[in-house]
């Protein structure tokens, strides 16, 4: 007997397509709520020693995990912290980051997501990516724009990065291509998943 329809059995292996299918079981998920509890204790947990007073971060949508809660936590056991968020250069296509505390000033950038407006730029010494998938060994698969990739290829001293996903956008098959910067960590809801040696 022939099924009238096929099953979704694993993620369709090319990459608009499976990034559509990702955001999509993102957004619907049911726990979101739960994991992004877990995943809050899981990135504070990671950042206590840390000694970076930097960090980079982003605007969370569609579904993305908020990272800026626990980012106020670790800001306010040291005046000296900062968080940022990225603001897009539309002719390069690479973002700086500018300081972000709770009530600043934001605007829309060009792309209809919060930025904060007139703000102090840095470097970020640490860069928090949000991922819509993740594979072996740092590798990260985003929106498709190539912004984060640009960016680090062009800053100096590049940023420790580490990627922040809820676990079941893993997909052990992802393969890297020739632009893909991986990143140093990746932290789920289930712990640090991964970590490059040394760091």
């Amino acid at each position: 007997m022939t099924l009238p329809f096929k099953l979704p059995i694993e993620p369709a292996r090319d990459k608009k397509t499976l990034r559509r299918q990702l955001q999509a079981e993102r957004q619907a998920m049911v726990d979101r709520h739960q994991r992004a509890v877990r995943l809050q204790e899981v990135l504070r947990v990671w950042l206590i020693g840390r000694g970076e007073t930097a960090i980079g971060a982003y605007w969370p949508i569609k579904g993305e995990f908020d990272a800026l809660p626990a980012l106020y936590r670790w800001s306010e056991a040291d005046p000296s912290r900062r968080i940022g968020l990225p603001v897009t250069d539309r002719s390069t296509r690479q973002l700086s980051f500018h300081v972000w505390y709770p009530g600043c000033p934001m605007e829309d950038d060009a792309y209809g997501i919060p930025k904060p407006r007139d703000t102090e730029a840095f470097l970020p010494q640490l860069l928090l990516v949000p991922c819509v998938g993740f594979g072996p060994q740092g590798l990260r698969l985003g929106y498709g724009g190539g912004f984060y990739d640009r960016t680090l290829a062009g800053v100096q001293p590049r940023p420790l990065t580490v990627g922040l996903a809820y676990s079941n956008a893993f997909v052990p098959w992802l393969q890297a291509e020739p632009h893909d910067v991986p990143l140093d960590a990746m932290l789920t809801d289930e712990g640090l998943h991964w970590q490059r040696p040394g760091l």
